[in-house]
């Protein structure tokens, strides 16, 4: 039984751009970032696992990137140059079967001190967002979001938590 001529070898350089598959990827992102966002206003970012290999993740962050500073504004055209795409691409394989969706584009801030805008937004392959926001919630960088959705939680004479003194 024959099921017809073999497909040709499928060419990126040569693909053409669909839009209805570019607009489906970008509601996917931003899906993403809003389900994000809204766990981050629900609790402190530095209680949250984004995934099971958290600690792995940070890590080989730590490791491979010993120069990264949650706390720095990224630099999108360092990490999207020629040796930055190489560093960033060893780092994501090692979880090609780790993580779902690994190489999924993401919407990621440049700044952990910022929102999500179109300015402080850049796109991302998923594990670079694990990877860096593991880095910023380990860091405690993330939890200005949920304390400003919840200022009740906040002693208004020091800052420090309620919970915490």
């Amino acid at each position: 039984m024959s099921l017809g001529p073999a497909a040709a070898p499928f060419n990126p350089d040569e693909a053409e751009n669909f839009e209805d598959i570019e607009k489906q990827f970008a509601v996917k992102a931003v899906e993403h970032m809003s389900t994000y966002w809204g766990i981050l206003e629900k609790m402190r970012a530095s209680q949250l696992r984004l995934t099971k290999l958290d600690e792995d993740i940070y890590q080989h962050l730590k490791t491979d990137f010993p120069e990264f500073d949650p706390r720095q504004t990224i630099d999108e055209n360092e990490m999207k140059s020629k040796s930055g795409k190489e560093r960033w691409r060893k780092f994501m394989m090692a979880y090609e079967k780790r993580v779902a969706d690994y190489n999924f584009g993401t919407l990621l801030r440049r700044d952990a001190k910022w929102e999500y805008g179109e300015k402080e937004t850049i796109f991302v392959p998923r594990m670079q967002f694990y990877a860096v926001e593991i880095a910023r919630n380990r860091e405690g960088l993330n939890d200005w979001i949920y304390e400003r959705e919840h200022p009740e939680e906040k002693t208004p004479a020091t800052g420090a938590l309620e919970n915490d003194t």
